[in-house]
């Protein structure tokens, strides 16, 4: 009998292996055919998880791809302040090329599902003609009525005029839908892209804040706000809080251009689309990557944040707005932008913005 019943537990044994064995196959094959689709998404973004601070529990996402003013460099170092030193959990979206490099204004745009439970989205954004199921997460998340922090080019950040699903959401639309016309920019940022006000690269700008909006929320703390990016043409549909000066040179002491008006960089309004909910925005022309250099500016930022999701009793004249990690800024241009970068190249709070060597052309 005792040979009998080992005899039974050994083939029981066996048996169990090799079901065992089975399903770990089967497993591991399972996470050979997914493992590619989830690392080709994960390859485009990065998170900055914060732990404690007022902003805990709440999502940022942030879509950095335009051409010229380094949004590759200037949103990962905005979201690591309001990461690190708020506690909010910020996830950077990149366009890539075909070899998973961050190529700035790239329209290869993957993993914007994390808006689908964001509480925020941050767009800088130059001409992007980006998938159609990338486009519905943008599109779902606006029709919810969430709030959106608009920088620079992203009041033309689309250029799809020629996708029939997605076209009215380029900055130039001019179709049927007429609470479209002009695009996203318009619709829901209160302006489009209109014209250089000034000469870029030549001329930088310094913010003058409406006398009536001193004690607005968004420019609690803030005070003598430079930047290097030269200014828009900009008549917007919101409330205006700051306007800019252009300058003659690229320093805050360089003497102001007296040929040109002030003309609005920073305003807010509320936003619907469709029908939808109504959502705050806040938008500026500015966000260069040397323009976040100046603690004026990111504090208006970091405020900005924190007023579009109605967390104004959080803004405090003193909250910390310190860079995050070393920052280096590459200076703002066309084909001056770092070559050989993966979003993970930045992942950590302690990695370099930027690495890698200047694009240079042949």
């Amino acid at each position: 009998m005792k040979s009998i019943s080992f005899c039974i537990l050994a083939l029981s044994a066996s048996l169990f292996a090799c079901s065992s064995a089975d399903s770990k196959k089967s497993a591991d094959e399972a996470k050979e055919i997914s493992s590619p689709v989830q690392s080709d998404i994960d390859q485009h973004r990065i998170v900055y998880k914060g732990e404690s601070g007022p902003g805990v529990g709440k999502n940022i996402v942030f879509l950095a791809s335009d051409h010229e003013y380094r949004s590759e460099e200037s949103l990962p170092a905005l979201a690591r302040i309001l990461a690190k030193h708020h506690g909010f959990t910020c996830t950077v979206v990149f366009g890539l090329d075909s070899t998973g490099h961050i190529l700035p204004g790239s329209s290869n745009v993957k993993g914007l599902d994390v808006l689908d439970k964001a509480d925020l989205f941050v767009i800088f954004a130059r001409f992007l003609n980006i998938p159609d199921g990338e486009m519905q997460h943008i599109d779902s998340y606006l029709k919810s009525g969430k709030p959106v922090v608009g920088l620079r080019t992203a009041t033309h950040a689309f250029s799809n005029k020629d996708n029939a699903k997605w076209g009215h959401y380029s900055w130039d639309y001019k179709g049927d839908q007429k609470a479209w016309t002009d695009g996203f920019g318009e619709a829901v940022l209160g302006e489009t892209w209109v014209s250089h006000y000034g000469t870029n690269h030549k001329q930088s700008s310094k913010f003058v804040i409406e006398p009536d909006q001193i004690q607005h929320p968004i420019m609690r703390g803030v005070k003598d706000m430079a930047v290097q990016s030269g200014a828009y043409t900009t008549y917007p549909k919101g409330t205006v809080l700051a306007k800019g000066q252009v300058l003659n040179g690229m320093t805050p002491e360089s003497a102001p251009d007296k040929t040109k008006e002030l003309l609005p960089v920073a305003w807010i309004r509320d936003y619907s689309i469709d029908s939808g909910k109504t959502g705050r925005v806040f938008t500026t022309t500015h966000g260069a990557s040397e323009d976040l250099l100046n603690e004026g500016f990111r504090r208006m930022m970091v405020n900005s944040a924190f007023w579009a999701l109605g967390m104004e009793a959080d803004i405090k004249p003193d909250n910390n707005i310190e860079l995050v990690g070393p920052y280096k800024p590459t200076t703002f241009n066309f084909d001056g932008y770092k070559v050989n970068v993966k979003p993970s190249d930045l992942a950590s709070f302690d990695s370099l913005i930027m690495p890698g060597e200047v694009f240079k052309k042949k």
